[in-house]
Parts: structure tokens; sequence; C-alpha cells
């Protein structure tokens, strides 16, 4: 499988606004729609890729366990599903559905929202604060598939406990690392 690590946006970016197909409400979601008070998650994943159902669990933890605590989340797919069928709108509904994501499935069909987000691989991650300000991204943490790990969101949940509770996150943030968006040609 191959191994694709993020590109690692600038800290203080300013979030790319977005309005995308929600794959599980078939509407069509804003950025500000899914803002969370403290701040919001933006994650890049698909149906497919190893490394995305690998972490499947534990970003569904974590998005129950802090939209409670003012934090909103979305994931969006990019891939071209041309080549990459399994990822259609249609089956990421039915991904959805079956993982029991308690967040937005968004369908990122232009592959502009990816570009604006200098997006690489999935999973990849973003943190942004109420402002709108990027104060983190890279890895949910050390866990990869087949490398024994913990799968623990170790990476993400600080980077989410240092924002709620407006401490400075002072960890290396580190790239996420899966398999590359599959872009058009």
């Amino acid at each position: 499988m191959a191994r694709t690590p993020s590109n690692m946006l600038p800290l203080g970016t300013k979030a790319p606004e977005f309005s995308l197909f929600d794959t599980i409400s078939d509407a069509s979601i804003s950025f500000n729609e899914i803002q969370g008070k403290n701040g919001t998650v933006i994650m890049f994943i698909c149906n497919h890729c190893p490394f995305v159902i690998h972490v499947n669990s534990e970003i569904i933890s974590i998005a129950k366990t802090y939209k409670d605590k003012g934090i909103g989340f979305a994931a969006i797919s990019s891939n071209d599903v041309v080549n990459y069928p399994q990822d259609s709108p249609e089956n990421m509904k039915a991904h959805a559905k079956n993982e029991g994501y308690p967040f937005p499935y968004l369908y990122d069909e232009s592959q502009e929202i990816a570009k604006a987000y200098d997006a690489a691989c999935t999973p990849d991650f973003y943190v942004f604060n109420s402002n709108d300000k990027l104060v983190y991204r890279g890895q949910l943490d050390d866990s990869r598939p087949d490398n024994g790990k913990p799968l623990n969101g170790a990476d993400l949940r600080n980077a989410l406990d240092c924002l709620i509770e407006e401490k400075e996150n002072t960890l290396l943030q580190k790239p996420s690392i899966g398999c590359n968006i599959k872009w058009k040609v």
C-alpha cells in the first residue's frame, strides 16, 4: 500500500470555505454549518483506503466525544470516482451508514476543496480554532495498519484538548500517512 504524507498546511491558515454535497443527508453543507463554537475538524478520508479503515473507529469515537465539547466535524472524500468507483457518493452514503458516522460525509467532486486545503492523503486531519485559523494538521496518532502501535487518537485528542483549554499545543505535529488522494487525470 502506498504511504503518502500530509503536506502540512501552514499553521494560522484561514479555513477554506466550501459548500459540498453531504452523502448522508443528501443536502449541501457549508463550512459555516459544521463549525463548532470552540473549533472545527476537517478530515479527508475515503471508503477503501486501508489507513482510513484502520482509524474509522477512533475518528468516530473522537467525534462523539468532542462534539459535546463544542467541536464541529466533517469528513470529505475527494477521490476520482471514475477510476475508484468504491468511493462514489452512493457508496459513501452506504459506508457512512454502516460505520455510523456522526458527522457529514461530503463529496468533493471537483477536487477543488482538497486542493484548497492542500490535502495529500487519506486520512488527513485539520483543526481550526473558533476564528477559523489552523491550529493543527497532521496525524491522528502513531498507529498504522500492521505496525502494532495502539490506535488511540493521541495527537488529534491532544490538539483538541489544547484548543478547548486554550493552551499552546507544544507537541510536534507529525504528518499523517496514508493513501494518496486519487486525483483526476
